[in-house]
């Protein structure tokens, strides 16, 4: 899910980039949160960083006694991409397994379906692997799937999550 979010972070300018004209000051401003969004990545509460919308009030800037930088508190909206169980999301088959199969969807790079999620199919084992069900239905690697979030993980050390889907409900599997 798509997620607009007003924040309000620190940013560090250091002394060597200020300049007496305002200008030069807001866009070093800018510039640096734009800098620690994209570092950023993700968040267990608010999902992936994907974009910076708006910056709103810059406040007033205090300076470092160690270093003389200066730090200025920076509101801003941003948008965000957090996967909620019992969402319904379509994702690239990347990687096929005996166990399962994985998924890519948008920012989110580990996505498992296991193939105790998926009624009816059979893992067919080869060079390229795949998963076939009855009705000539395949699932291999590349395929768009339409699958339901199970539950998701995020995992603290690589500020990425991990989430676990099925294919058990109405109109999810392989999009034509």
């Amino acid at each position: 899910m798509y997620l607009k979010s007003n924040l309000s972070w620190n940013v560090v300018i250091p002394a060597e980039s200020l300049d007496a004209g305002g200008l030069m000051l807001q866009k070093a401003i800018i510039t640096r949160l734009m800098a620690d969004f994209a570092a950023k990545k993700a968040t267990k509460d608010l999902g992936y960083f994907l974009a910076l919308s708006t910056v709103g009030k810059i406040g007033e800037g205090k300076v470092r006694k160690q270093s003389g930088d200066v730090i200025f508190p920076v509101d801003f909206s941003c948008v965000t991409f957090k996967v909620l169980p019992g969402e319904i999301l379509e994702g690239v088959v990347h990687k096929i397994l005996k166990p399962g199969v994985f998924l890519r969807c948008g920012p989110v790079e580990t996505i498992f379906l296991s193939h105790q999620k998926m009624d009816d199919y059979q893992f067919v084992p080869g060079e390229n692997p795949y998963f076939m069900n009855g009705k000539s239905s395949k699932i291999e690697k590349g395929v768009v799937l339409r699958f339901l979030v199970i539950g998701e993980k995020f995992v603290e050390i690589e500020k990425d999550f991990r989430v676990v889907g099925s294919l058990e409900g109405d109109y999810l599997g392989p999009v034509s």
